[in-house]
């Protein structure tokens, strides 16, 4: 049976933080995952937050840019929460999203060889090695961790081949993102294929939604939906699901904050196909489609207060 886990996207104010990660461990949650969006809330004081307040939950940051932070920087906090909170702490590492990134100021360059390049240096690091470490991007040497030896596994945020077949080989596990369809999860997991015997977690976020009808689970998640959807890089995606999106229309649309045209955009059809919305037996079905694809961990987003993590472990568990 795969475990369920919770994400938080840094849109909560952050006391409510504690309160949120206490409802997701007491309904048997495995994971929180601390999403890093650049503009919302620092998943770094977030996963303290979030640790201190529960007791055997794990906590992901998710998933640390080394184009927004130095992998140096990234081995240093998942090391600092992990001498407070040993084997808690899960470290997963991605590129981050490209509108994100520009709307930083920050352009992607050679993702595949940068993020190879932070995997090997946060490893070494998380080791306790001395660093040397002469790549294409970064050259690291000549120091090591003060507080190193930590075990903390690395996993990557990946939806695209390369990426995806680089966390099979070198990490120990992969995230796939919000709002894939189950057909879009199914070609990732196949990409991502790790070695036999060895241990990789293979986990999803799946946007959630209960409600008394369908409409009131479906029309709450339209604008996270399409927050994520408007990016290029999820074409495949929608090409799979066999949902019909106009990708272009949609980011223009987010651009000038115009939330009808989003909600226009993102029909009922689009959420049915990219989440688990409606009522607890329609979440049930949904959830239990992820799950039967392969994935270890089915990872629930789009919760947004304590009492609606509860409702919604509570349903699924039922």
């Amino acid at each position: 049976m795969a475990e369920f886990g919770i994400s938080m996207d840094g849109r909560a104010p952050v006391a409510d933080i504690p309160a949120q990660a206490r409802a997701a461990e007491e309904g048997g949650a495995a994971t929180l995952w601390i999403a890093c969006h650049l503009y919302l809330r620092d998943p770094i004081t977030t996963a303290a937050l979030a640790l201190g307040a529960t007791r055997r939950i794990k906590v992901a940051l998710m998933a640390m840019s080394p184009y927004s932070t130095h992998p140096v920087f990234i081995a240093m906090a998942a090391a600092t929460l992990d001498e407070m909170y040993p084997g808690r702490v899960i470290l997963c590492l991605g590129a981050g999203a490209p509108a994100d990134l520009k709307a930083a100021g920050l352009e992607a360059t050679r993702p595949l060889v940068t993020i190879d390049e932070t995997v090997k240096i946060c490893r070494a690091l998380l080791a306790g090695e001395m660093i040397d470490f002469q790549g294409q991007v970064f050259r690291p040497s000549g120091r090591r961790l003060a507080n190193s030896g930590r075990n903390v596994p690395i996993v990557l945020a990946a939806s695209r081949a390369r990426m995806l077949r680089l966390a099979g080989k070198a990490s120990d596990g992969v995230l796939i993102s919000a709002a894939t369809s189950p057909p879009f999860v199914k070609a990732c997991l196949a990409d991502a294929a790790s070695p036999a015997g060895r241990a990789f977690l293979r986990a999803g976020i799946v946007y959630t939604k209960l409600g008394a009808t369908e409409k009131e689970g479906i029309d709450p998640i339209r604008r996270p939906i399409g927050f994520v959807l408007r990016g290029a890089h999820h074409a495949e995606n929608i090409r799979l699901s066999g949902a019909r999106l106009d990708q272009a229309a949609l980011a223009a649309a987010y651009a000038a904050e115009n939330w009808p045209e989003v909600d226009r955009l993102v029909t009922d059809d689009v959420v049915r196909r990219h989440a688990a919305c409606g009522t607890p037996d329609q979440v049930r079905a949904k959830l239990e489609e992820y799950r039967a694809i392969g994935l270890d961990e089915v990872v629930i987003g789009g919760l947004d207060d304590a009492p609606a993590i509860a409702a919604a472990l509570a349903a699924v568990r039922r």
